[in-house]
């Protein structure tokens, strides 16, 4: 049987949205009538006004794209409803939907969420997964509903993390495998063929969003769950830690590091135990970490040993961090 083709808005704003986007685009089956995207904000060290990602694939492809603060305005949702959509989209669209604008798409609104729900929902499941140490994650379609990634699930399709993965290399596989998984999905309601899947809710985590705050390494933790944090936080906020010592706030970004068991049980936690090419070793509460990539106040992302070409001072064997919250 042939699948109708529908009419079709899409909301989201990252690149990981417009990655969704572009493949719907590229099946071209469906007619997509309208893309929802945050509001131009500043980014970037100079600040400038920038469009989202959505809104920069949306345009090139011709779609119109509108940007509303949010919903509660009767005008934006009258508008919505104007497109007379038979679905809508929602990939990482930053905006929790009312029910009233929910209703509106003749066949309500699914969502590409980056969990195997119900494990994790709330707005940073990547981070939160590879942080508590899963083994793996994947990408869920979902029927929308009020609550907070709650809805009936459509399709979910697995993913492996393996133990070097960051979120920035989990987001790029996971965009990989969402775009096809969305277009069947998309398919399967345009049939009546979906067969939505109640969530246990008994089963779920709340995955909080990402705060700068949590950056600041606590060096008291176990070597493997610092490390999951710095790949969980990459690529952003980025972990950081302050030589103990200084009285200004210079904050050494870590992008990349490996644990080591075999050292670290007889140092004072964040005491650096060694520094050479192999990297910068730092004692945690449990075993150590080594540090293989790192950013200096204003520097560029170095690996540890062209640091240490420069600065091998300052990163003696000796030297003591700071953890987390420490003055």
């Amino acid at each position: 049987m042939s699948t109708p083709s529908l009419r079709l808005v899409f909301a989201g704003t990252p690149e990981f949205a417009a990655r969704h986007l572009q493949a719907l685009i590229d099946d071209g089956h469906h007619q997509i009538v309208a893309a929802y995207t945050q509001p131009d904000r500043p980014a970037g060290r100079g600040k400038k006004t920038l469009p989202s990602a959505v809104k920069q694939c949306a345009t090139a492809a011709g779609i119109p794209v509108f940007q509303p603060a949010n919903f509660r305005e009767a005008d934006d949702r009258e508008l919505l409803a104007s497109h007379n959509a038979d679905l809508m989209i929602v990939v990482a669209y930053g905006l929790l939907l009312p029910q009233s604008v929910l209703d509106i798409p003749r066949l309500g609104c699914v969502n590409v969420h980056g969990s195997l729900l119900p494990r994790w929902r709330g707005a940073a499941p990547i981070q939160r997964a590879i942080e508590a140490g899963d083994t793996e994650t994947g990408v869920t379609i979902m029927q929308m509903d009020a609550g907070l990634d709650t809805g009936a699930m459509l399709s979910k399709i697995s993913c492996a993390i393996g133990p070097q993965d960051s979120a920035a290399d989990l987001l790029t596989r996971l965009a990989d495998i969402g775009g096809p998984g969305l277009i069947d999905s998309v398919a399967a309601l345009a049939e009546g063929r979906a067969k939505p899947e109640e969530q246990d809710d008994e089963l779920s985590n709340y995955a909080a969003k990402i705060s700068k705050s949590e950056a600041e390494l606590n060096w008291h933790l176990d070597a493997q769950s610092l490390d999951r944090k710095i790949r969980a936080f990459n690529p952003f906020p980025i972990c950081y830690t302050r030589f103990a010592t200084s009285r200004v706030d210079e904050r050494i970004k870590i992008w990349r590091a490996q644990p080591d068991a075999a050292f670290g049980q007889n140092h004072k936690a964040g005491v650096i135990i060694s520094a050479d090419k192999t990297g910068i070793l730092v004692a945690c509460g449990q075993g150590s970490l080594r540090i293989l990539e790192l950013q200096m106040p204003g520097g560029k992302i170095l690996a540890a040993r062209d640091v240490l070409n420069s600065r091998a001072e300052q990163f003696a064997p000796g030297t003591i961090f700071a953890s987390q919250g420490a003055i």
